[in-house]
């Protein structure tokens, strides 16, 4: 129910935007891919060697967030707005793509951990 709560707060947002930029970034495991929305272009590939890796969102822009670790895992995302508010978020990993909010805004996505269930 939540997915779909964000999912229509998201749609709303993208669509009362004029115009944007989309910003992308794919996490396998430890690898961190940078890449072009329109054409593909792998821009950069880091290692994930920090807590919490950092995007900074730039004003009137989009970040499609790719977490596709290979098991079912979660990460901490916290979402830091230029007003100092901060949103924390845990979200599912395993092959899930998630868009924030329209910037600027700061991304911070942390290490995969793994799921328990109770």
């Amino acid at each position: 129910m939540k997915k779909i709560t964000l999912s229509i707060g998201l749609v709303a947002a993208i669509l009362s935007t004029k115009a944007q930029d989309t910003t992308c970034t794919y996490f396998k495991g430890e690898k961190v891919y940078e890449f072009n929305y329109q054409t593909d272009e792998i821009l950069n590939v880091t290692t994930q060697e920090t807590r919490f890796f950092t995007i900074d969102v730039k004003d009137k822009e989009i970040l499609c967030l790719d977490l596709s670790d290979d098991k079912k895992r979660i990460r901490k995302v916290i979402i830091v707005y230029p007003d100092g508010d901060s949103t924390t978020r845990i979200l599912d990993s395993n092959h899930e793509i998630y868009y924030s909010p329209v910037g600027p805004i700061t991304v911070k996505v942390g290490k995969p951990k793994l799921m328990i269930k109770l």
